[in-house]
């Protein structure tokens, strides 16, 4: 291993070794405390602690580096105290996740660490969102995201890329070659050559070092860094190194050939950094074991520090609290003047409104900017708020919905459109594993509006027209709107917007151009999880939201002997446990009216409810009208027999005579 001090001096170089050191004295005192028993799991980093820590010191302290579980290195060099990362691991109290999260699977803006989760490859697309971030706010900075040589396998991994790449973001994309995904070796895990020659395809540049030098490493990306930051583009580096221990050790590495193991050890980043030192009598062996001495004391004491850290405290009240970031609004009154406006535009006019009042409002989609997107809600927007604000995207929804979250955690608001609701599946990991939980985990916000154009009456079919939305209403850490009417949909959209929380909103695609309504004019806010008592009446009590509240209307139109209390829950979680209450209270008897299948759709949710909370107030079971336990039909014959619309009559009549 050839090393090429350059420049630095040899305080520099002591410096650089005692950072590399560090971390596997940590992890061999780990490695003792696991076959003591004290801990209990643990993914080691030894022999890769080089790209860690020379990739860390490449970058600026203000610059986001987003690590994996075996970068140890990047913790330690950005100072993070051994005790806090010790309480982490152990799950306790003192921890960055309160005992909620294991390992290395949290983030801190303080250090401008953003941790992983366990599928492998989101945290890509974060990194395009903090490095979108800085680019529209004119920053020269980089961000930095590692991967395994695993996940390049993965679609988040193509996405990210090739969103970078089109949107020239300043993002080193760092792949460690560790030679395995846990048992599989990389000959059954890619067919080319190296994993740098993937770049070119995506037109960026792309190279290969040797990851077990630190100096390559350090010398190696400050260099692409320094570049980047003030003309920014993305680059791909890989770095050969090798996984000298078990994907965790209770794996072992007995499907590694013995001789593999030893040639690599013959690599060893630490032990050829420090025989350099000594031949260049920049350290003597006398001052390591020195460094060596005080390093295993100050650990011991740190880890042993941790031990009689508190447990966390089981409190229901405080878990459920913690899902969601505290907001409390202040009511933003609508207008006294208005103006008729459709449901679509109403949202249009939401959007716009809200473009104009947060100046760090980023919209993304597929064909939003001059075409106006998929249904030209966004029509104009592009030549008014320009095309940093207004993006269109590559089609990849996972990348787009994991930007949302990088840009969200580097100061901005998104709200990013779904083509069709539909298409959400393929971002599905994205919103219930990270969206949904990264406020859970440690505290961070989540300043993301999913808008999901949804549902039936256009023959469609199964793609574009299912309702989709209790796929997320039973995920905890979102919010789910569904508005009915256009001053409603403006209102809740503005509110959406406003909260820094991940919500999805339903807007449905019959709405669009079939209802008007007045709406007013400037900015107003409704508040998520109340609904809206659209009539009183004492026979019957229908509970439903989106495109159900128009059936309910109508029926009940036709049949003006009824009388009904009709409620528009408005929001589906949180959903005003309060208004459903008092309907039941008010009748005795409920129809739960919804356009999503009956099995497990949300009026599920709201019928085990009212049975578990409003037992003694019914007259009579809780019924449920909704579509077909069928996928959703084309033609206009089998959609219409398909949804719950025509099953209103026999319901409400066999509720009625219960």
């Amino acid at each position: 291993m050839q090393f090429d001090r350059r420049d630095k001096s040899n305080s520099t170089l002591i410096s650089i070794y005692r950072e590399l050191l560090y971390p596997r004295l940590v992890e061999e005192k780990m490695l003792i405390l696991l076959r003591q028993g004290r801990i209990g799991k643990w993914f080691s980093g030894i022999g890769q602690e080089a790209i860690a820590v020379g990739a860390s010191l490449a970058m600026n302290a203000d610059e986001y580096i987003l690590p994996m579980h075996r970068n140890l290195g990047v913790f330690t060099a950005r100072k993070i105290p051994l005790r806090k990362l010790m309480g982490q691991w152990q799950g306790k109290a003192t921890g960055f996740t309160k005992g909620r999260d294991r390992s290395f699977h949290f983030g801190t803006q303080h250090h401008k660490i953003i941790g992983m989760i366990s599928h492998l490859g989101p945290q890509l697309a974060i990194a395009d969102g903090i490095a979108l971030a800085d680019l529209i706010g004119k920053k020269e900075k980089v961000t930095l995201v590692f991967s395994g040589e695993g996940a390049t396998s993965e679609g988040d991994f193509h996405e990210a890329i090739n969103v970078a790449s089109v949107w020239n973001l300043p993002v080193i994309f760092l792949i460690e070659n560790n030679g395995y995904g846990l048992s599989t070796p990389i000959t059954e895990q890619y067919n080319c050559a190296n994993l740098s020659d993937k770049a070119p395809g995506y037109g960026i540049e792309g190279l290969q070092i040797d990851g077990n030098n630190v100096l390559e490493v350090l010398d190696t990306l400050s260099a692409i860094a320094e570049k980047i930051r003030t003309k920014p583009r993305p680059v791909l580096v890989e770095c050969l190194t090798f996984r000298m221990r078990g994907h965790e050790e209770a794996s072992g590495t007995k499907y590694v050939p013995a001789a593999l193991l030893e040639e690599w050890q013959q690599k060893d980043p630490l032990q050829n950094f420090e025989d350099y030192l000594v031949a260049q009598q920049v350290l003597s062996p006398e001052s390591i074991q020195k460094i060596r001495s005080d390093f295993k004391i100050q650990i011991d004491q740190e880890i042993e520090l941790s031990f009689h850290d508190p447990e966390p405290v089981s409190s229901a009240e405080e878990e459920l609290s913690d899902m969601y970031k505290p907001h409390h609004p202040l009511p933003a009154a609508p207008s006294r003047v208005s103006n008729k406006m459709r449901y679509i535009d109403a949202i249009s006019d939401g959007l716009r409104t809200g473009m104009q009042k947060h100046g760090n409002l980023i919209l993304m989609g597929q064909d939003i900017a001059e075409y106006g997107g998929a249904f030209k809600i966004t029509q104009g927007f592009a030549e008014e708020f320009g095309k940093a604000r207004v993006r269109n995207t590559p089609i990849c929804e996972s990348a787009i919905v994991g930007a949302g979250l990088g840009l969200s955690i580097n100061g901005y608001k998104a709200v990013i459109e779904m083509q069709f609701a539909d298409f959400v599946t393929c971002g599905f990991n994205q919103i219930v594993n990270n969206l949904a939980k990264t406020h859970y985990r440690w505290g961070e916000k989540a300043d993301v509006v999913i808008r999901m154009p949804t549902g039936a009456g256009t023959g469609a079919g199964p793609f574009h027209s299912q309702s989709n939305e209790a796929w997320f209403t039973k995920t905890p850490g979102l919010k789910i709107v569904y508005p009915a009417f256009p001053a409603d949909a403006k209102g809740l959209l503005l509110a959406a917007i406003e909260d820094p929380n991940p919500v999805l909103y339903f807007e449905h695609k019959y709405l669009y151009r079939n209802i008007s309504g007045q709406v007013p004019s400037g900015y107003y806010t409704m508040q998520i999880g109340k609904a809206n008592v659209l009539s009183q009446g004492e026979q019957l009590s229908i509970i439903t939201y989106g495109l159900g509240v128009h059936w309910a209307l109508a029926y009940l139109a036709e049949y003006p002997q009824l009388s009904a209390t009709l409620l528009d829950l408005c929001s589906l979680q949180p959903w005003d446990q309060d208004a459903v209450a008092e309907a039941v209270k008010k009748t005795g008897r409920v129809l739960i009216l919804h356009e999503d299948t009956l099995s497990n759709g949300f009026g599920a949710e709201l019928a085990a409810w009212i049975a578990e909370n409003c037992f003694s107030m019914l007259d009579a079971p809780v019924m449920r009208c909704a579509s077909l336990d069928t996928a959703i039909p084309m033609n206009n014959i089998l959609e219409d027999q398909f949804l719950a619309k025509s099953r209103l009559h026999t319901s409400i009549q066999k509720l009625l005579a219960y």
